[in-house]
């Protein structure tokens, strides 16, 4: 074992060292995020990234392997929230129906309000999952897929609310939630000018069609349970 004098003389520097690693992180972190908003997912390099955030390329890239990972950790805040909510509400016992309402019309807020980083990573899923032929492998630690879970969220509520009765059991939780953001965030490209409101109405139309269909069928007379009016 090193001498005492010598671990803590080495302690000082060990954090010193770590510190500057994660305000690197941090800084490409932040680059990407303008970056990426910016330009798009085509257009963007991490060459580019590390030049705005002041770092060479090479550590840029020992920090992120690819552009897809880049995105994933970028991306991947904005899924936390909406992890940790739908968790809380299915420990706290909420009506589910509540709780997905709520779930999709937060994701269409966001995707609408960071829409030009909604569609940088659109893109790299898109091209990640096409690389690898298939679905994410949870071994995978570059896969934008599960860097940002997306669909992760819904996938919780509904599969709760398949056990509890209060969702129909079909179409599987796993393939529901991923037909609903899919669609979601397609129409996040394509259809800049629809309000998130809007299209959270439409999926949630969807959703419960498909899981809950007595909630149109005994809905208001115009078959919109979900609009809003203000």
């Amino acid at each position: 074992m090193p001498p005492a004098d010598e671990t803590r003389a080495a302690d000082p520097r060990a954090r010193a060292a770590q510190t500057k690693r994660d305000r690197t992180r941090r800084a490409l972190l932040d680059a990407a995020d303008a970056t990426f908003g910016s330009r798009g997912w085509a257009r963007t390099r991490i060459e580019d990234v590390a030049a705005a955030a002041g770092v060479s390329a090479a550590t840029a890239y020992n920090h992120f392997p690819s552009k897809h990972t880049l995105i994933g950790h970028v991306f991947g805040p904005l899924v936390k929230p909406l992890l940790v909510q739908a968790e809380r509400d299915v420990a706290d016992g909420r009506p589910v129906v509540a709780a997905l309402e709520d779930q999709v019309r937060a994701l269409a807020r966001t995707t609408s309000r960071h829409r030009e980083l909604t569609g940088s990573f659109w893109a790299a899923v898109q091209d990640y999952t096409i690389r690898v032929d298939g679905p994410s492998d949870p071994s995978d630690e570059i896969d934008p897929r599960l860097l940002a879970p997306v669909p992760e969220a819904i996938r919780i509520l509904v599969e709760h609310g398949q056990r509890t009765g209060e969702l129909r059991s079909y179409p599987p939780a796993v393939d529901i939630s991923a037909m609903v953001v899919n669609s979601l965030l397609t129409r996040a490209m394509n259809r800049p000018n629809e309000s998130a409101e809007v299209r959270a109405e439409l999926l949630l139309t969807v959703l419960f069609g498909a899981l809950r269909p007595e909630l149109l069928v005994d809905g208001p007379p115009d078959d919109r349970p979900f609009r809003r009016i203000r």
